[in-house]
């Protein structure tokens, strides 16, 4: 068990060191007042002073999988419409090229503006007059217009640009010359045609105009290109409501809720039509095709017509023979079979120019089944075809026609093309060896025919004819049909659950409550992180444990600040604070001196200005107050201090003595000050102060003091510059270490203490000029001392009246404390 109180110091835990993390923030509260005050301004000025910002939202649904009940696939056109990737459809909807249609449906091409105080707010179908202007007429852009409506008729335009840049609306492109500088101030009429070299337009008063309300006001229009409103409008969000949702969420944030409406439903209708134009479209090449084809047969069948029709009528035929009306019916049959050869061949013929014409427009085909033509093999690969088109454009939206995987799909592409020319040519085979035997059969029939009258003969040929074209005509006006009764039932593939709208609008921003608190949290950090960053980038010694950590070595003196004029504290103010502590520190230096008769004490510090030599006067004055015979002796040979202090003479002293030149008795002077106190000057600066001090005589002198002084007190060099204070170790029994608060660097005083550990030396650290208020006052003076416990109430508003001397300083003032922290 540790009787020692000496290393009971030691023992205490950093338990208060909570306590003290709050007394640093106490000392520091004017800056948690000031940082909390500014946040909580700037927090107001932002909430009030900044445009409040909405969001609008729309959902859409993505059908994945469409619909066996598509009319599409009636016909066989629905094989376009392959199951859809949601990251693809995102990516659609969100590219440049789409938003960049979206823009020119809308009516953004002028941006009007009005000055709300702090806040710029943009108006739109709300200001009280529009701006009519010419498409085909190339505009300035970013050339901003104020205008200024003076009365129902007149209004003030003025405007000042130079070098803008000029837009064609209808190209949709930049002109590659630029304006000159441009001015303008003067008065139109409402309805006037403008025209400069940079703009041609008209401002007309629209419905929202209120002579009260807006006479007099001022607004301000800026004309906009659509490539700098795609890339203002880019900035939505579209994600699936959930995982695995195929149903998105579209939100846009804008200071103008109309306008992200008008955007957010614009982009969805745009979308929806795109997906039926593509649908139609496939629809539509069949029905150009059937006309097409009714074009050229249309006069064969009129033509036909015309010559049954006369032949009947000019041979009276009003009856027709058995024999006859059975060969006919037979033909007539063949006939049908040879029209559907024809419409097919001239299908597959289409089909076969477009594919070695390389074109790479789905859009542009025909299904085969949407002809009549059912052969799964055809299908199969037609189907094949327009899937790799579709995953070819859907891989085009992240890659280039260079990369990798576009050639890949390309090369499937022209596989599958070659399978279907493949496919054509067999096909084309199989229909000209039907139509070779049907020609057989129909030759035969004409054999047959040619053995009845004449007239039923010539009949027999005339409706042949007939029979042929009007199969064909009849088969391609039925297969138009469906196609047009197709189209006109097509739907979009996908469709809009919600619609944005404008009362629907959430605002967003400013979130008032949100920026005070992060404003009260602000407030409250920035003096957090300065104070914690002033005690982490220090490198001087503030508190205790900034000692313990570097040394075991027993803190035996805890000396307040002074703010005395002179240095003998002790001897002058006997009942100050700053005299209790040197008694506390006599009182545990006695725990070390273990009741000797006779005691030397050296003083040391690390470096000049540690207060080394005000501690050993105190000190020595504390021990002749106590009424024990005390000598100062002053070993700073090199730069002698003491005698200014006292008032006495440095002509002779410790350097006379070591060279033999002064007896001991010549250089001992009464201090003047008090009874019990002799002091030993430096003497005149010898030119090897450390050879004396290493001498045998300086052992000798000691001795001799022992037998006549209770206490002797070595007043010597700092130990980090020289090495004095090393050789006057041998003769001391207690060595005092003098540490300043905020002046002693922790890294110097680390490397000397260890170099005396290393050594196997004794010393004791005694702390000087400790600051009496706030947490460092605190840190060292509460409840560490043995004596009266002297640092109790530092600062902190108890205490008081106990010294002389800690009467709490009233003149100092508001801003002083503010910016001198002791």
């Amino acid at each position: 068990m540790n009787t020692d109180p000496i290393e009971g110091i030691h023992l205490q835990e950093e338990s208060v060191d909570f306590k003290v993390l709050i007394f640093k923030f106490v000392k520091h509260w004017y800056l948690f007042v000031l940082t909390v005050f500014v946040a909580i301004v700037v927090a107001f000025l932002f909430n009030n002073y900044t445009a409040p910002v909405y969001e609008v939202d729309a959902t859409l649904l993505i059908k994945q999988d469409q619909s066996m009940a598509d009319p599409s696939r009636a016909i066989g056109i629905g094989l376009y419409s392959q199951n859809k990737s949601i990251e693809n459809e995102i990516v659609k909807l969100r590219s440049f090229s789409h938003v960049f249609k979206v823009i020119q449906h809308l009516d953004f091409e002028v941006s009007y503006f009005e000055d709300k105080g702090m806040i710029r707010r943009e108006l739109y179908h709300e200001a009280p007059f529009k701006i009519v202007f010419d498409t085909a007429t190339p505009q300035a852009i970013g050339l901003n217009y104020t205008i200024t409506l003076l009365n129902t008729n007149e209004y003030l335009l003025e405007a000042e640009g130079e070098y803008v840049r000029m837009y064609d609306y209808g190209e949709a492109k930049y002109l590659e010359s630029k304006g000159g500088k441009f001015e303008i101030n003067q008065n139109f009429k409402f309805g006037e045609q403008i025209s400069t070299p940079h703009n041609t337009f008209k401002v007309i008063i629209n419905n929202r105009f209120r002579p009260k309300a807006h006479i007099n006001r001022t607004y301000d229009f800026v004309f906009r290109d659509y490539f700098s409103l795609t890339g203002a409008f880019r900035g939505f969000t579209v994600a699936p409501i959930s995982e695995g949702s195929s149903i998105l969420s579209i939100k846009m944030r804008s200071k103008n809720a109309r306008k992200a409406v008008s955007f957010i439903n614009t982009l969805t209708d745009v979308y929806l039509s795109q997906s039926l134009e593509k649908k139609n479209q496939i629809v539509q090449n069949t029905i150009d095709f059937i006309e097409d084809q009714l074009g050229i047969i249309s006069d064969s069948v009129l033509r036909a017509a015309e010559d049954l029709q006369q032949f009947q009528a000019s041979n009276k035929i009003m009856n027709i023979a058995f024999e006859t009306e059975q060969i006919m019916q037979q033909a007539s049959e063949l006939e049908k079979e040879k029209a559907m050869i024809v419409v097919t061949t001239s299908y597959y013929k289409n089909l076969e120019n477009y594919v070695r014409s390389n074109i790479n427009n789905p859009e542009s085909l025909i299904a085969p089944s949407s002809m009549g033509i059912e052969d799964p093999v055809l299908g199969s690969l037609f189907g094949t075809l327009l899937s790799l088109y579709s995953e070819r454009e859907d891989a085009l939206l992240f890659a280039t026609e260079s990369s990798p995987s576009i050639k890949v799909i390309n090369t499937k592409i022209n596989s599958a093309k070659q399978a279907i020319l493949e496919n054509i040519k067999n096909n084309l085979q199989n229909l000209e060896e039907t139509d070779q035997k049907i020609d057989k059969l129909l030759a035969t029939l004409d054999n047959e025919a040619s053995r009845l009258p004449v007239t039923q003969y010539e009949l027999f040929g005339y409706q042949s004819r007939f029979d042929l074209a009007n199969s064909i005509y009849t088969f391609l006006l039925k297969k138009r049909s469906e196609a047009q009764i197709t189209k006109a039932s097509n739907v979009p593939d996908n469709e809009v659950i919600d619609e944005a709208r404008y009362d629907l609008r959430r605002g967003v921003a400013p979130n008032k409550t949100m920026n005070y608190m992060i404003a009260l949290i602000l407030g409250l950090v920035f003096p957090v992180v300065y104070v914690l960053g002033k005690d982490y980038l220090n490198d001087t010694i503030i508190e205790r444990k900034d000692i313990e950590k570097l040394t075991n070595f027993p803190i035996v003196g805890q000396i307040n600040h002074s703010n005395k004029e002179t240095n003998m504290v002790v001897g002058t103010f006997p009942k100050s604070s700053i005299s209790e502590s040197f008694r506390s520190m006599r009182t545990n230096i006695q725990y070390l001196t273990k009741g000797k008769d006779s005691n030397v004490i050296m003083v040391t510090s690390d470096m000049v200005g540690a207060g080394k030599t005000f501690i050993s006067i105190n000190l020595a004055s504390v021990y002749a107050q106590y009424d024990k015979k005390t000598v100062l002796l002053g070993f700073d040979l090199r730069k002698p201090k003491i005698y200014q202090d006292f008032g006495l003479s440095n002509d002779a002293g410790l350097t006379s003595y070591l060279i033999d030149e002064k007896e001991l008795d010549d250089i001992i002077q009464p201090s003047g000050k008090l009874k019990h106190l002799d002091i030993i000057m430096a003497g005149p600066v010898p030119p090897n102060p450390a050879e004396l001090i290493a001498s045998d005589k300086t052992k000798i002198l000691i001795e001799e003091l022992r037998k006549r002084y209770d206490y002797i007190i070595l007043d010597t060099p700092p130990i980090g510059l020289v090495t004095d204070a090393y050789l006057l170790m041998d003769h001391s029994d207690v060595n005092l270490f003098i540490v300043r608060q905020r002046y002693t660097h922790k890294k110097v005083f680390g490397s000397i203490i260890n170099e005396i550990e290393d050594r196997g030396m004794k010393m004791s650290i005694a702390v000087n000029d400790i600051a009496t208020s706030g947490v460092y006052g605190y840190q060292y003076g509460y409840g560490r001392g043995y004596g009266y416990g002297y640092g109790y109430g530092y600062g902190y508003g108890y205490g008081y009246g106990y010294y002389t001397d800690d009467k709490p300083d009233k003149k100092k003032s508001f801003l002083k404390r503010l910016f001198n922290e002791d």
